[in-house]
């Protein structure tokens, strides 16, 4: 019988591409990529040694017939375990617990062990192919079970496959399900044509489709720099903290400081080009095979093995590289970076506190704080869990909003009454403790939760208006403070509106403020906002004057109907008589210009002499009122006003 390989031969070569390819791809020590290395190798020895049988076989006459009998059955062997690779490579993309995916390999492995026992004896049975030196090559009478071990395993896979459609990606799914059916079905055309041989471009049919969609390399390397991307890097951490938790490893990330301005010089194709370079130097530099491309302008280099000596140098040599010039083309820069380091000590820490704590030290680093290098230590590490846990309390407040209410009621200098009162929110009880605004205010502004916590605030703030009104106290008005990360959504004065009319609130008993940092970032913004406020009777402030970016032509424009002095501003005019001279025509100015001076942070009674001396309107500080809960409030404007009115009555 004549049979032809041309297939065989071309898959072969076809395997072999793909083999190449395939080892520049991820380097994961997963059971994943073992087998599909496995696949490639079993199925590559498969194809060369029916290719090497056939013209062995051919030959009959000129070979040794051991040798012929040894090559032969080698890939009787082979071909039909081609099956089971296929089967432990779905195995092991579906099960990520070990534990699981052994006992279902253990289980798989029980019919090829069989068919090679079968093998293994055929030299004295004959049941599976015979080969002696008068007649040649003759297939025996089991040799069907050659095919239906590898139909067996194909079946298996399918069956595996769609038992865990619900765990698996829809996309792996279909690839999955896909390659065991292509091999059957090539399998079964050559059962209809036993002449032409298709067993090996079986196989190479299926291993392409996994390499293409599962193993291709472009899905670990990054596509610029072709070293290992992001999701490799978390890949591996994530393999590693899995397989050995206390494992101590360092994790040194390197952030190149202003590169943005570089691709705006020499344009994005230069930048690429310095990129590269920087990567191959870290990866000449860095612990071999462990460089990643962190971000577009970071990478990252893990030390795998925690040597403090190899990353002192390692960081010594980044330092003394980025401090020179690099060069491509007619382009020149220096590129300085600034690194973060996170040394992992076999904790408890999750993939996402490990890239975390890098990154929260990447960005310390950036401060320049802490110089070019930060290292995540256990109080970066706290910080970052506390940091956590108020962010967990204040979406809490989002939906279940108990947080108190504070004021601090401000002194009106010509009356000599308490008309007026900021609002301040607190969080004196929580898992953690007291959170205080410095600490709260500045993780909601960056979480934007200070969006929906202001409305809150609103809320609140309309209710405790309504309530000193009908407990009879005059309201001048109650300030409540607007981020400026409210005005960057464009419902915010319906938003306003419609808080204040739900609740039946007289829009002049509102003022609300914001910072001189706001007016400088959304200047028209915060303009159109007030004058829409301002058009429904609502009283418009700025804030802590004297701390941000603004200036006298900018608040001129903007219908305010407050300003209020920063305390930074009090404590320097105690000091220095250049700067009461100019806090004092200042005041004098915003008068002139009908707007209400509002002096804060006054604590004592020298304070309180200077600020009314220089014209101050209102007064809000210790010296006067300390903020209170909502309560105490309305019993402190309560006996203000009682005694107010009392005064009156004697003065009459």
């Amino acid at each position: 019988m004549r049979w032809n390989i041309a297939a065989e031969s071309i898959s072969l070569v076809m395997l072999g591409i793909i083999w190449v390819y395939a080892r520049k791809g991820s380097h994961l020590p997963t059971l994943k990529n073992k087998i599909f290395q496995w696949c490639l190798l079993v199925t590559f020895s498969a194809i060369l040694t029916n290719i090497l049988s056939t013209i062995m076989i051919y030959q009959y006459e000129y070979i040794p017939i051991w040798l012929t009998w040894i090559v032969t059955s080698v890939y009787f062997v082979l071909t039909p375990l081609m099956g089971l690779t296929y089967f432990l490579y779905t195995v092991s993309v579906i099960y990520t617990d070990m534990d699981q995916a052994k006992k279902v390999i253990g289980i798989g492995l029980i019919p090829g062990a069989g068919y090679t026992l079968l093998i293994l004896v055929n030299p004295f049975t004959r049941n599976i192919f015979d080969i002696n030196s008068q007649n040649g090559y003759s297939r025996g009478s089991w040799v069907f079970t050659t095919y239906l071990v590898f139909y067996i395993y194909c079946l298996a896979s399918i069956v595996v496959t769609v038992c865990n459609r619900k765990k698996i990606e829809a996309e792996i799914y279909g690839i999955l399900a896909a390659f065991p059916v292509l091999a059957v079905l090539v399998i079964f055309v050559q059962q209809l044509y036993p002449d032409v041989i298709l067993s090996g471009s079986a196989a190479t049919c299926a291993l392409l489709i996994i390499y293409l969609h599962l193993q291709n390399k472009q899905i670990s390397l990054d596509y610029l720099t072709n070293i290992p991307n992001r999701q490799e890097l978390l890949n591996m951490i994530g393999l590693t903290i899995k397989k050995a938790p206390d494992k101590e490893f360092y994790l040194l990330v390197v952030s190149l400081r202003d590169f943005r301005q570089i691709n705006n010089t020499c344009g994005q194709q230069k930048g690429d080009v310095f990129l590269k370079e920087v990567s191959q130097f870290l990866c000449r530099t860095g612990p071999a095979g462990n460089v990643y491309r962190f971000s577009g302008d970071e990478f990252a280099l893990l030390f795998l093995q925690p040597d403090k000596d190899e990353l002192t140098q390692c960081i010594s040599r980044i330092q003394e590289r980025m401090s020179g010039p690099w060069q491509v083309d007619e382009y020149r820069f220096v590129l300085p970076a600034v690194m973060g380091i996170f040394y992992h000590t076999g904790d408890e820490d999750t993939l996402e506190k490990i890239i975390n704590s890098v990154e929260c030290a990447v960005a310390r680093a950036k401060e320049g704080k802490h110089g070019q290098v930060c290292y995540c230590d256990r109080a970066m590490l706290e910080k970052m869990e506390r940091k956590r846990r108020i962010i967990q309390i204040l979406k809490q407040q989002l939906t279940e909003p108990d947080f108190e209410m504070y004021y601090q009621p401000i002194y009106s200098v010509k009356s000599g009454e308490f008309l007026y009162a900021e609002s301040l929110m607190r969080i004196p009880k929580s898992p953690i403790g007291p959170i205080y605004p410095s600490e709260f205010i500045p993780i909601a502004e960056e979480t934007g939760l200070i969006v929906d916590i202001t409305y809150i605030m609103l809320d609140k703030v309309c209710k405790f208006i309504n309530r000193l009104i009908e407990t009879g106290i005059e309201v001048g008005a109650v300030h409540v403070n607007f981020s400026g990360i409210q005005f960057s959504r464009p419902d915010l004065a319906d938003r306003v509106l419609e808080i204040v009319q739900k609740n039946g609130t007289p829009m002049p008993a509102l003022e609300i403020e914001f910072t001189e940092s706001t007016l400088a970032e959304s200047t028209q913004v915060v303009t159109d906002f007030a004058v829409q406020m301002l058009e429904r009777g609502i009283k418009m402030g700025l804030d802590d004057f004297g701390t941000g970016y603004s200036n006298i032509a900018t608040v001129i424009h903007i219908p305010f109907g407050t300003v209020k002095l920063d305390k930074s501003l009090v404590y320097a005019a105690m000091n220095s008589e250049k700067s009461a001279l100019a806090i004092r025509n200042l005041t004098r100015t915003f008068k002139a210009l009908g707007m209400k001076v509002i002096a804060e942070g006054v604590e004592n009674e020298e304070q309180k002499n200077m600020v009314v001396e220089f014209g101050a309107d209102q007064i809000q500080g210790f010296y006067y009122a300390k903020p209170m809960p909502e309560d105490e409030t309305v019993e402190f404007m309560l006996q203000k006003a009682g005694e107010r009115n009392t005064y009156r009555s004697n003065s009459f």
